[in-house]
């Protein structure tokens, strides 16, 4: 059965999009009523959508990288489509946060869905994604490059559609986990630490302020708990140094044994 698109896969597909340079969102903006799109200093402020009946305008935070004011721009459109008639000013850290407080249905969340959606859409994003051998960082900043994407959402993304079971994990400059996202293949009981283990390379990148590691084997049990006895399997991980001191962990199975034993 042909999978059912998502609001803003049919607002592309409405204008005969099919390849990621051809994502302009200024224009598609427009076509959805948003009279302008502006830049902005803001203050504590990521983006505002400011409308009127079938009328609005955005504006996004001059300061903020290329990428980040593309994802705004689409989060807001998502605020537009979804909430239109209540107010939607967005902080800097409700844009793209997935926080375990933020669930599926909070506008937030239907907002940050909606721009993954039109800047990465499932038809142009997962054909590219099984074509890779693993999951990888190499293979995500490839994605972010075509995709005009930030590292953490073109991340976040991959995983969704990864040709390996994984999680994403972020940790804060102290080693506090901010947030995870498993996809479809990964046990729902499994959970990373909440404070970054010392065994792993992760913690390694986080305390010597390395920019990245390589994908490295290691002891499942140096990032979860579990009654089995997870010292047994071995998993990647690959770390990647972002923002605000913070770090991406990408988790990665390549021998599933682990993961049939605890399904």
């Amino acid at each position: 059965m042909r999978r059912r698109l998502s609001h803003a896969e049919e607002l592309l597909q409405s204008y005969g999009i099919e390849r990621p340079e051809d994502i302009d969102l200024e224009t598609l903006a427009f076509c959805c009523g948003i009279q302008d799109v502006r830049e902005e200093h803001l203050d504590g402020c990521e983006a505002q959508i400011i409308g009127h009946k079938d009328k609005a305008f955005i504006i996004v935070n001059s300061k903020s990288s290329y990428e980040r004011k593309r994802f705004s721009i689409g989060h807001e459109l998502g605020h537009w489509h979804h909430h239109r008639g209540q107010p939607a000013i967005c902080r800097a850290d409700e844009i793209g946060n997935f926080d375990v407080r933020f669930s599926a249905i909070h506008p937030e969340r239907i907002a940050d869905d909606f721009a993954s959606n039109l800047l990465m859409p499932e038809y142009m994003f997962s054909p590219l994604v099984r074509k890779c051998e693993h999951a990888c960082f190499d293979a995500i900043l490839e994605f972010k490059k075509r995709f005009n994407t930030s590292i953490t959402a073109t991340a976040l993304r991959f995983v969704e559609f990864s040709p390996e079971p994984c999680i994403l994990v972020c940790y804060d400059h102290n080693g506090n986990r901010k947030w995870f996202k498993p996809n479809s293949d990964v046990p729902s009981k499994l959970f990373p630490h909440e404070r970054l283990d010392r065994d792993t390379i992760a913690y390694d990148v986080l305390m010597k302020k390395q920019n990245s590691s390589r994908p490295n084997s290691i002891p499942a049990d140096a990032w979860f708990s579990n009654d089995n006895d997870l010292s047994r399997y071995f998993i990647y991980e690959e770390t990647i140094r972002i923002h605000d001191g913070r770090i991406l962990t990408l988790l990665t199975w390549r021998n599933e044994r682990m993961l049939e034993n605890l399904f």
